[in-house]
């Protein structure tokens, strides 16, 4: 038996991986439920019952109001979808916190540096899995299905385009707070914590975990011409976990991945730098490449750091 087989198996819950996603589910379906009573709740006492009925018809044109209770209603749903039921599940009914949603913080403070760095130096790759997924191609008989997917992608991009649109600092620290912070801690919690431990624990293989919570954290965001880069982060993310055994390496990573495209946009919008970070074609093949050999060679890096922390006594 592997060493990490047996580390899968240390402490291994009585209740079957099986069981604890469904009670998950559970817990995400009646944490959404009172999110969205709490939401409209404050909305309605902020601007009155008037806005909510508003909300559907959510346009660029729409009064501020309108757009501020769609924010409010999308970070409680950051709270109360993602966040708090990986908390309420690892407290309360598997009662492993430390497995489920690995908050320590001993690992080696070098593999932030290394995230930063291989967020940045990873880009190139985004790019090109950004072109290839955009390029799928459906047979004649899909034709109303690929229709569906791709106005609800074009939907999808028109509402955050409005919400990325910023006049002033103000705008840009509530985007950091909303778009980049919030969605790194809740999902992260989620998916690299309680997620990725279930089906680990389920399949005994880390990298079975790893992948199945990637594919159902793209899939969750229903962008399907973003499937391929959003999976290809969430195993990273997911090694990230798995490797140093810590959620903080994964949360500062998707902070990094969210946060930059807020500020890329905002620096656009303030017309002070040139980078449209709508371009899909900023590199070449060159630049991919490059991108690929020193992504891989720091991977290999951060899997050596956090084996030589390992080996370390105490």
């Amino acid at each position: 038996m592997t060493e990490e087989v047996e580390e899968i198996e240390e402490q291994y819950n009585t209740i079957h991986p099986a069981s604890q996603f469904f009670y998950l589910i559970l817990v995400i379906v009646a944490c959404t439920i009172i999110g969205a009573i709490v939401s409209l709740g404050i909305i309605v006492a902020l601007y009155g019952f008037g806005v909510v009925q508003n909300l559907g018809g959510f346009s660029a044109t729409s009064p501020p109001e309108v757009l501020n209770s769609l924010k409010i209603f999308q970070a409680l749903s950051s709270v109360f979808m993602f966040l708090a039921p990986p908390i309420f599940f690892a407290y309360l009914i598997v009662h492993e916190p430390k497995s489920y949603i690995k908050t320590s913080t001993h690992f080696n403070p070098v593999l932030l540096l290394l995230v930063l760095v291989i967020m940045f130096i990873s880009a190139p790759l985004m790019e090109i899995m950004v072109n290839l997924n955009q390029q799928m191609v459906f047979p004649d008989f899909l034709k109303g299905l690929y229709k569906w997917m791709k106005d609800s992608e074009e939907d999808a991009a028109r509402t955050t385009a409005i919400f990325l649109k910023m006049s002033g600092p103000k705008d840009l620290i509530i985007n950091l707070i909303m778009i980049g912070f919030l969605p790194a801690v809740a999902e992260e919690f989620l998916f690299r914590g309680a997620i990725q431990t279930i089906f680990t624990r389920w399949t005994k293989n880390p990298h079975w975990g790893i992948w199945i919570a990637a594919i159902l954290f793209s899939a969750m965001h229903m962008q399907f011409f973003g499937f391929l880069p959003r999976m290809m982060l969430g195993v990273g993310f997911g090694y990230f976990v798995w490797w140093s055994g810590s959620i903080w390496t994964s949360i500062w990573a998707h902070l990094l991945n969210n946060g930059t495209a807020v500020v890329v946009t905002y620096l656009f919008q303030q017309k002070l730098i040139n980078l449209n970070p709508d371009d899909q074609h900023v590199f070449n093949y060159a630049g991919y490449a490059f991108s690929l050999i020193i992504t891989v060679f720091l991977l290999i890096l951060y899997r050596k750091l956090t084996l030589s922390q390992k080996s370390i006594p105490g």
